[in-house]
């Protein structure tokens, strides 16, 4: 049964940290008498009740790990779960996977689950409805638990936890750089991830790099239809002549649309996408893309949550880990 009130709820009463109501609960001598005492009695007021079967679990383990996959369907979230499966064994891991559908209530649902204690710790994606709605509590309670939690890929949060993702703004910010200095002075973006963190980040490292705000050109929206509507406005109105997408949807729709409108790529048009290196590499004509490195990116993350669970990095501040990404040129840059 869920507590009445979280650590994290006390700690905002208290105007301290969520580790300062932690470590008074717990009579730590890194506490005065004074905050451990005014911690017990708000504690007890609400009647806040630790897990038992997370306090239970603490001193053992489980062997089991737990990883939440917004959406199984992308195949970026697919290659990184292959990383995270192959490190795991390695590791004498089993790996239970839940997918959360993009959906807060499932995401909600699946941390809940897993407060129970039966997983040694736990590697998420957010969700998009979770960022959308900025609805984290369900995150700080894992953490108010003491379970080791690693974020990837979307880690633009402000959760005290090991994260690993690759650099999305200096990305796109390289790309659109390289762009210009082979003499292209109209590129824009197409986006359908733009209320996303990652998708944010992308848009900020493409704007970074204009020269002249008034060259911004972008088609935005999370609708195939109107996406379908505003990319179709770059490439036949503005004539951009080159374009970046930051996810798959966005590549495919602008690779459609070029065909539909007879604009030849790579002669009228540049095209740098982000999806799958197989996919890239069988369209007619290939897509450059940007190389996120998934797998490394599964496996890394189970080193960090390994490196907690173990007490390595114990009482350390939180890791926030960058893997370089590579511009792949295929035949949609090619000048």
């Amino acid at each position: 049964m869920k507590n009445k009130i979280t650590l994290k709820e006390l700690a905002k009463l208290l105007n301290v940290s969520v580790s300062t109501v932690s470590k008074a609960l717990h009579d730590s001598p890194e506490i005065s008498p004074k905050t451990a005492e005014r911690v017990k009695e708000l504690a007890k007021l609400h009647n806040y009740r630790p897990n038992p079967v997370a306090v239970n679990l603490k001193s053992s383990k489980s062997g089991t790990i737990g990883v939440i996959i917004p959406n199984i369907s992308n195949t970026f979230f697919a290659n990184v779960l292959l990383g995270i499966e192959a490190r795991a064994q390695k590791s004498g891991l089993q790996v239970i996977t839940y997918i959360s559908n993009e959906k807060l209530e499932r995401e909600q649902q699946i941390a809940e689950m897993l407060t129970s204690g039966f997983v040694d710790g736990v590697l998420i994606a957010i969700s998009e409805e979770t960022q959308r709605k900025k609805e984290y509590d369900h995150l700080f309670n894992l953490v108010d638990y003491d379970i080791p939690v690693v974020l990837y890929d979307r880690i633009n949060l402000d959760l005290q936890v090991d994260k690993i993702g690759i650099d999305d703004e200096y990305s796109l910010e390289e790309a659109t750089r390289m762009l210009q200095s082979r003499g292209i002075k109209k590129i824009g973006i197409a986006t359908s991830i733009h209320h996303l963190g990652v998708g944010k980040l992308r848009i900020t490292g493409y704007r970074n790099a204009l020269k002249n705000q008034d060259d911004f050109y972008i088609a935005n929206s999370s609708k195939p239809d109107s996406l379908r509507e505003k990319t179709q406005k770059l490439l036949v109105e503005d004539k951009v002549e080159a374009i970046l997408c930051t996810d798959f949807v966005s590549t495919m729709m602008v690779y459609r649309l070029a065909y539909e409108n007879k604009i030849s790529i790579p002669k009228d048009l540049k095209v740098i996408g982000f999806l799958n290196a197989d996919v890239a590499r069988f369209l007619t004509p290939s897509i450059s893309y940007v190389e996120q490195f998934p797998e490394e990116i599964g496996e890394q993350a189970v080193d960090l949550l390994v490196n907690r669970i173990e007490n390595r990095i114990a009482g350390k501040q939180p890791i926030n880990k960058t893997i370089n990404t590579k511009l792949i040129h295929l035949e949609s840059t090619d000048f």
